[in-house]
């Protein structure tokens, strides 16, 4: 589990495929620290498994199922991705509960800068998420916690704040740019829940 709330932003050093579908390496300074062989991270919203460390970073393997719903296959030298180690007992739950199993991917379809850094972000709503989606909600892109601050049929908005666009690859997108979503994990309960009953 993790909350969104990104370690650091790390760079992909190496992507090639293997075996079961494609290996990347990436270097990091600050969560590869708190990384061993078969730790649980968050690449970019995607829970991977350590596979390898060195001190200058960790290697993750994606098999078809992370191919096909996520961003991450689209990797290459150089592509930045956010990073966040697994929540432990004692952490601090700043955003929410991250489960690092990405639902979607979704386009931004606008940015409006709004000054000092601070943005308005649009992005495509994938119709079949559109339900667990609610204004002042929460939502994960590319492994960030953000909250819901506006949401129409097909879209929904977050408003950016200058913080959060220096600390992850969010302030770096451009309409047109693909993300990772992860919509509340309790809202699927909830609605599995009413179902059943």
């Amino acid at each position: 589990m993790f909350t969104g709330i990104v370690g650091e932003i790390g760079t992909v050093r190496h992507a090639g495929p293997n075996a079961s579908g494609l290996r990347l390496e990436i270097a990091s300074s600050a969560v590869a620290q708190d990384l061993g062989i078969d730790a649980s991270v968050n690449v970019a919203g995607a829970c991977l498994t350590v596979v390898e460390r060195d001190t200058h970073g960790f290697t993750v393997d994606l098999v078809a199922e992370t191919l096909a719903r996520t961003t991450l296959g689209r990797a290459i030298r150089g592509t930045r991705v956010n990073l966040e180690s697994a929540a432990t007992p004692t952490t601090a739950l700043g955003g929410h509960f991250v489960q690092g199993h990405i639902d979607a991917t979704a386009k931004l379809v606008a940015r409006r800068d709004e000054g000092g850094g601070a943005a308005r972000l649009r992005f495509a709503l994938p119709s079949g998420l559109a339900r667990y989606v609610v204004m002042k909600g929460f939502i994960t892109v590319d492994g960030v916690s953000l909250t819901i601050a506006g949401l129409g049929k097909t879209f929904f908005e977050i408003a950016l704040i200058p913080h959060t666009a220096e600390r992850t690859t969010l302030g770096a997108l451009v309409p047109g740019d693909l993300v990772n979503l992860e919509t509340d994990v309790l809202a699927k309960y909830v609605e599995r829940l009413v179902k059943r009953a």
